[in-house]
């Protein structure tokens, strides 16, 4: 965006999201004088600087919505938005699979996401560092708990200098336990975290981006096609009186709990991941210091 000129001979100008302004002189300023804070192209700027701070925010949750529920992306619609930077910035570099008619995703031709096009089609960055060009129509940008090797996957990506705007290599990931009670409804790795006040502990659920309803935090999720939640209990009490957080159960249509075999891997891992991120904000007490 190039200068434009406000009153008293100062002009202004966006960089990303951040307001410039210079002076008649053309010496650029620490910061916009306040005598320019309700000159209408001031004020016009400030307004499209949030505005641009705010699709940005909302491309990268949209985004995280399509890994974390597995909803397949149609090409054509990856094409339209891709000439937008902020789109761009939230999907350059993540690894797409090609959906198969069936529904599944081929993830032996799976790619870092470099170009989508409406009449070339997807251009991805292959596993064998090949440039190629995706012919179905619609990807899926799979949960990292889906992909073999991911260890391999981001030594590669560090090869490449991927850099993603949201995470999904990176994303910390909770297998299912190996010995699990598939009957038990609920699963209390993360249960017994005490806080001072349960404001503490709402505070750190909200601040991830969960929701909390009715006395635990909750994640929205889709697995093979299916809407389910994982509710993790962290207190229903007074916000400033003491919490201890309870198990962590899935719940599928309806409500009904589900027993631990039927949570599927990326459920497992997102339910797990909100618990250990609220948990990891407790009260931890040392016996030889007291609390920490």
């Amino acid at each position: 965006m190039g200068w434009i000129s406000t009153s008293g001979g100062y002009a202004v100008t966006l960089d990303g999201a951040r307001l410039r302004c210079r002076n008649a002189a053309g010496r650029e300023l620490k910061q916009v004088p306040a005598k320019l804070r309700d000159d209408a192209e001031v004020v016009r700027l400030r307004q499209l600087a949030q505005w641009l701070d705010r699709h940005e925010r909302e491309c990268r949750e949209q985004v995280d919505t399509w890994l974390v529920r597995s909803l397949p992306v149609p090409a054509e619609l990856l094409a339209r938005v891709w000439a937008d930077t902020a789109w761009q910035g939230a999907l350059r570099d993540l690894v797409v699979a090609p959906v198969r008619p069936d529904g599944s995703a081929d993830l032996a031709r799976a790619g870092f996401l470099r170009d989508a096009d409406p009449e070339r089609g997807i251009g991805v960055v292959d596993l064998d560092g090949d440039s190629v060009r995706l012919d179905a129509g619609s990807v899926l940008i799979p949960h990292p708990v889906l992909l073999e090797d991911l260890a391999e996957l981001r030594e590669f990506a560090a090869e490449l200098g991927v850099e993603q705007g949201i995470e999904q290599l990176f994303r910390e990931v909770w297998p299912i336990p190996a010995e699990l009670d598939g009957a038990a409804q609920e699963w209390r790795a993360y249960a017994d975290g005490k806080f001072e006040e349960l404001r503490h502990a709402t505070a750190r659920a909200v601040s991830h981006g969960y929701r909390v309803r009715g006395g635990s935090a909750v994640c929205s999720l889709v697995e093979d096609g299916r809407p389910l939640e994982a509710a993790y209990w962290i207190g229903d009490d007074y916000p400033e009186g003491e919490a201890c957080t309870g198990g962590l159960e899935w719940r599928g249509a309806g409500g009904r709990r589900l027993p631990l075999r039927e949570v599927g891997p990326v459920a497992w891992s997102e339910g797990a991941r909100m618990a250990a991120l609220v948990y990891a904000g407790r009260v931890v007490r040392d016996e030889s210091e007291g609390e920490l």
